[in-house]
């Protein structure tokens, strides 16, 4: 097989991924391929349809929880796709490309837009695809269009107006297996003195307010409503510094769950089922869950 592999892109083998997930959860994986060109990652689909290889596409690991095994399988990272084009105020991103440096990078092009996405560690593709939001702004709000790979091997580009979207969740979230290559943003003309006062004053409250100090992934929770957010829910059970093995629920935030050194996969998951129990028990609240496990 690896030989095979090898003609789809750049070919690591038996990997350890503790560094590619943000929770540090320690694992590992047979084999990570990286493509370098839209057609080696058709080919590669084409190749494990037919051979019913087992993969899954993860970018940078700031949304999910990995399981504890070895992955006997191959994780598609589309992170050599890291395209920028300006043309005006239209910009074409690939999929690779992290958010959080697009955030700067438009500003340095006199845009804005993404002033609230300048904390945020996942890439474009996968801030696209679980439309990642903060400040009540969404990766959506300035997307034109969005070229990728669908299910059936064949390349499309649809327009924002042709995809589905909601809060955290988008046509992409709720129809796994197309894959996102890059994306074209239309920003607004922008002033980079103010937006850096902006990023400024909200890297501030990021750090006030979440436990950037320890390895996490974020809102472990979607808000049910805006006026009723999960942290909030969580933090008057007293359920803030509850921990399973290295998995501790933040004491500065509730709606993170933090690992304190040790934390495994298995941890993680059962520190997300007691608080989702919890609250339900309490409020009849069905928390859901905004990370994804990733099961092999």
């Amino acid at each position: 097989m690896k030989e095979n592999l090898q003609k789809f892109g750049i070919l690591e083998e038996n990997v350890n991924l503790e560094t590619s997930n943000t929770y540090r959860i320690k694992t590992s994986a047979r084999y990570v391929l990286h493509p370098t060109k839209i057609e080696q990652i058709a080919a590669f689909l084409t190749y494990a349809k037919e051979t019913k290889v087992p993969f899954f596409l993860l970018g940078n690991g700031s949304n999910v929880i990995l399981s504890d095994s070895m992955f006997d399988g191959v994780i598609l990272k589309l992170d050599q796709f890291k395209k920028i084009e300006y043309q005006n105020q239209e910009v074409t991103v690939g999929a690779g490309v992290m958010i959080n440096f697009l955030a700067r990078d438009i500003i340095e092009h006199n845009l804005s837009g993404l002033e609230w996405a300048s904390g945020i560690p996942g890439t474009i593709g996968g801030s696209i695809y679980g439309n990642a939001e903060a400040y009540k702004i969404s990766t959506f709000e300035y997307l034109k269009s969005v070229t990728y790979i669908t299910k059936e091997g064949n390349i499309k580009t649809s327009l924002k107006e042709e995809l589905t979207h909601a809060y955290r969740t988008s046509f992409f979230k709720e129809n796994p297996g197309n894959i996102i290559l890059e994306a074209v943003f239309f920003f607004p003309i922008g002033n980079k003195e103010k937006s850096l006062e902006i990023i400024k004053d909200r890297l501030e409250r990021r750090i006030s307010s979440q436990p950037l100090e320890y390895p996490s992934a974020g809102s472990v929770f979607r808000n049910p409503s805006p006026e009723m957010p999960s942290g909030k829910l969580i933090d008057d059970l007293g359920l803030k510094g509850t921990r399973v093995g290295d998995a501790m629920v933040s004491v500065k935030h509730a709606n993170f769950i933090i690992n304190l050194g040790n934390a495994t996969g298995k941890d993680i998951r059962s520190l997300i089922q007691l608080v989702h129990d919890e609250v339900e028990r309490v409020y009849h609240i069905d928390l859901i869950l905004e990370q994804e496990y990733k099961d092999w």
